[in-house]
Parts: structure tokens; C-alpha cells; sequence
């Protein structure tokens, strides 16, 4: 009998738990020559919003002690011509699809996901909630917030609203710089997310001490890597005590046992990210490596592993 690795995030079956992260693998094609696509568990793609942006100016990327800084600044084509263009090949794969989408007010996160939800192919969104590299807009200022994820009343708003556009699952991103996680999920799952994803990037910065400027030219970024896998541990941990909707697990995993690390803690499965950037491949060396730790451990069915953590 062999190995069970399926899961199941809201309304979609994963045959196995690992998925590619948003902003870390492009639209899918760019990593086709390292490895059969198929293999994965599902994809999340680039985050697109209604218009195209042109994202920050450079430079946009600085490597920290085991860790990465970006502040991309979320730059994509927009909605139209990620239809028109990258949405077809990714269709072609035959794999689960959830398009990442971001808004600077409620009405703008609906309308981009009604124009999403009228095409064949798309599974899921990913409402990201919390990117820290982006100026939200003045309904977000006037909350004296500068995210969406930074409050409960604008979680439940924004995706109760969204939740009313669309019956593809939903899945809710989540920031990590906030007093208590649980609380931000049990929005998300009050207004009807499906899922809960933890966590996005820490906003962070680097100075270059010759200069004294920062070396980001947003000036801060997004912190991401094996640096905040402890935290993202944490959070994921706290809210599966807390929620009934499954949870996809995000923060420096760079192996098979860091996944592994979130599903005890209660992930239902886990997103690659970082790791793309050094390996290509890593996205399938991590599922082999939780393989190899079922193998080892004589575990049948992924679902033994979900939340097994004790106290």
C-alpha cells in the first residue's frame, strides 16, 4: 500500500500538500525545464490586481542573514492580461490553480475577483491581505491601518464581501505583524474564508552603514526565509486551537522536515517560497523529503501528521 499525502484546503483536493507561493514562482512557465510541473501539489500564482503595476523601483531584493529582503512592490500585468496570457498555460498543467489577489479597498478586491470567477481553470483566490510593500488605499489610512490584516473589522469586511462574488474557495493571507494571530484568523473564518494562510512577510529593512541609507529603495520590505520559520511555527500553531478551517502553512521552509514542522503544527498543507530562489527545484525535493519522513516513521496517511503536535 502505498503512502496517502492527499489533502483538502476548502472545496479543493490536493494530492499532495506542497504548493508553490505567491511572488516566488512566477506564473509557472519560468520553471518548466527543472521539473514536471504535475507533481506538485497545486500553485498559487503572482498577485495580480485590477490595473497593471509596475511595482517598486530597484533596488528591490537584498539578501539578510538567513533570510531575504524584497519590496517588489507587486508588479503584474493586471487582470485583463493575465487572462489573456498567462492563464491558458497554467490551465494546461492539470494541476489546482489559485490566483493571488490584492485591492486597496474592498470594492476593488470584489471586482477583480468577479472577473476572475467568470474564467474556467481558476480554483481558489488567495486574498493577500498583507503585503507590506504597497501603499494602501485612503479608506485603509483613514482606519489609521496600513493593511487590511491589521484589523479585524476590515478582515471581515473585505472578505465577507469578496465572499459574496465567487464560491471557489477562498483563502484568506494573513500578516504576522499583529499582537494575536488567532484573532485575524477567526475573522477570515467569520465572514467565510475557507482557509487561512500563515504568514506572510515580516516588514523589515537593511541599512548600509557607508551610505546610511536604507538599501531598499521602499526603504523597508518584506522579510522572509528560514529566519522566520520559528514565528510562522508559532502562529500556525496558535490559530489551528482556534479555527475550524484548514490552514496553509508559509515561512522559511527549506526542507522536507520544515514542512513536516507546520503540518504537526497543524497546517493542512504548506506553501514554498524563498526556497524557489535558491533551488528551482526545492518545491519537489521538499515533497520527497516528507515522503521519506512517513516512510521512516511508518506513516500511512498524511491526515496522521495534521495537528499530531502534543502539549
Amino acid at each position: 500500500m502505498g503512502l496517502d499525502l492527499s489533502t483538502k484546503i476548502g472545496k479543493i483536493k490536493l494530492k499532495n500538500p506542497v504548493l508553490v507561493a505567491s511572488g516566488t514562482f512566477g506564473h509557472a512557465k519560468e520553471f518548466e525545464n527543472f521539473f514536471d510541473l504535475k507533481k506538485l501539489g497545486g500553485i498559487v500564482t503572482k498577485t495580480i490586481t485590477l490595473k497593471p503595476r509596475l511595482g517598486n523601483p530597484p533596488q528591490r531584493i537584498v539578501e539578510t542573514p538567513s533570510g531575504m529582503l524584497n519590496a517588489i512592490g507587486l508588479q503584474n500585468p493586471g487582470v485583463e492580461k493575465f487572462i489573456q496570457e498567462k492563464l491558458p498555460y497554467l490551465k494546461k498543467i492539470g494541476i489546482p490553480v489559485i490566483v493571488s489577489v490584492m485591492a486597496y479597498n474592498v470594492e476593488e478586491f470584489v471586482e477583480v475577483v468577479k472577473i476572475l470567477d467568470r474564467e474556467s481553470g481558476i480554483d481558489g483566490f488567495e486574498m493577500n491581505l498583507s503585503c507590506p510593500n504597497v501603499s494602501y488605499g485612503a479608506k485603509a489610512q483613514a482606519s489609521s491601518v496600513k493593511m487590511f490584516a491589521h484589523d479585524e473589522r476590515m478582515i471581515e469586511e473585505v472578505v465577507g464581501a469578496v465572499r459574496k462574488a465567487t464560491s471557489k474557495t477562498l483563502v484568506a493571507k494573513l500578516g504576522p505583524d499583529v499582537s494575536d494571530i488567532s484573532k485575524m484568523a477567526l475573522a477570515a473564518e467569520r465572514a467565510g474564508a475557507d482557509v487561512v494562510a500563515l504568514i506572510n512577510t515580516f516588514m523589515a529593512m537593511a541599512i548600509d552603514i557607508k551610505t546610511r541609507k536604507p538599501v531598499l529603495a521602499n526603504k523597508t520590505g518584506g522579510l522572509s526565509g528560514p529566519c522566520i520559520r520559528p514565528i510562522a511555527i508559532r502562529m500556525v500553531w496558535e490559530a489551528y486551537k482556534k479555527v475550524k478551517i484548514p490552514i496553509l502553512g508559509i515561512g522559511g521552509i527549506m526542507t522536507g522536515n520544515d514542512a513536516v514542522e507546520f503540518l504537526v503544527a497543524g497546517a493542512s498543507a504548506v506553501q514554498v517560497g524563498t526556497a524557489n530562489f535558491m533551488n528551482p527545484s526545492a518545491s519537489i525535493d521538499i515533497l520527497q523529503g516528507i515522503q521519506n519522513f512517513m516512510n521512516k516513521e511508518k506513516i500511512q496517511d498524511l491526515n496522521k501528521i495534521i495537528g499530531s503536535v502534543k502539549n
